[in-house]
Order: C-alpha cells, then sequence, then structure tokens
C-alpha cells in the first residue's frame, strides 16, 4: 500500500479507536440486541416505535464498528516527535499569540482530531502552518476570519 492509503495515527489514537471497537462490538451491541428481542415481544412490528429505532441503532453500531475496523487496519502508527525537532503529527505544541495568549495544541491527523480537547489536526489551518516548524519560529494563520501571527514557543 502506499503512504497516502493509510491513516497516521499517534498510539493514543489508535488506542482509543480500538477501545471505542471494544466498545461497541462488546457492550453495545448486545445491548442494541436484547432491546430488539424486547421490542419483538410486544407484537406488531409494522408500528412499533421501539423496533424501529433498536434497528436505527443497529444499523449506526454496525456502520461504526465497519468504519472503525477499516480505520485500524488501514493505520500507521507515526512516533512521537523528539523534543526540539520539527513539528509533526504526536508534537506537543506551545504557541503565543498577537496578545501574548499562551496556547498548547498536540498535532494529530484528522481522525484523531479533537478541538475541544486542544487536539489539532496536521491538516487544519493551524496545522498546516506549523507542520515543518521549529521553537523560536513565527508562523501566519490563515482563518474565514482573516490571518494572525503565532509563535512557536515550544515543542515537546
Amino acid at each position: 500500500m502506499k503512504k497516502e492509503d493509510f491513516f497516521e495515527l499517534t498510539a493514543e489514537g489508535y488506542l482509543e479507536l480500538e477501545t471505542e471497537l471494544n466498545e461497541l462490538k462488546n457492550v453495545k451491541r448486545k445491548e442494541v440486541i436484547t432491546a430488539l428481542k424486547e421490542a419483538r415481544a410486544m407484537g406488531d412490528l409494522s408500528e412499533n416505535a421501539d423496533y424501529d429505532a433498536a434497528r436505527n441503532d443497529q444499523a449506526q453500531i454496525e456502520a461504526r464498528i465497519k468504519e472503525l475496523e477499516y480505520k485500524l487496519e488501514h493505520s500507521k502508527i507515526v512516533d512521537k516527535r523528539k523534543k526540539g525537532s520539527n513539528i509533526g503529527i504526536g508534537s506537543v505544541v506551545t504557541v503565543v499569540d498577537e496578545d501574548g495568549e499562551e496556547e498548547e495544541y498536540k498535532m494529530v491527523s484528522s481522525v484523531e482530531s479533537d478541538p475541544f480537547n486542544n487536539k489539532i489536526s496536521i491538516e487544519s489551518p493551524i496545522g498546516i502552518a506549523l507542520k515543518g516548524h521549529k521553537v523560536g519560529d513565527e508562523v501566519m494563520v490563515e482563518s474565514p476570519n482573516g490571518g494572525y501571527k503565532i509563535k512557536i514557543k515550544n515543542i515537546a
């Protein structure tokens, strides 16, 4: 397989996907089967909202299981970057904006991205601006609201 055929993940991100897959297979799947059995026991399935809801849940769970299995099968774990090296997936970056505010981001793939927990995709505007740079560099981040500068203070 070519490099672009793989999802790049941190070891932490791979483990999170694996954990979610196990939860879906071993817990959620069983719960939905129980809900289906209970709904069937109520009789007429043609107008049974509980049965329809359980079938929809089952379809969503099975789709997510297939998606996670595919991603895990086609993923490559990227080693954490060495401290002080250029920014890439796995780097934890501290930046300072023009107002002197500090932010810390963990650079991850789009599969692992979680902006609410400061896990920023390397393909996002900030990720694109930071990728390949080192401590002390000032970079311009392009955003829908206009560009802004940030300075790289630390890479772990």
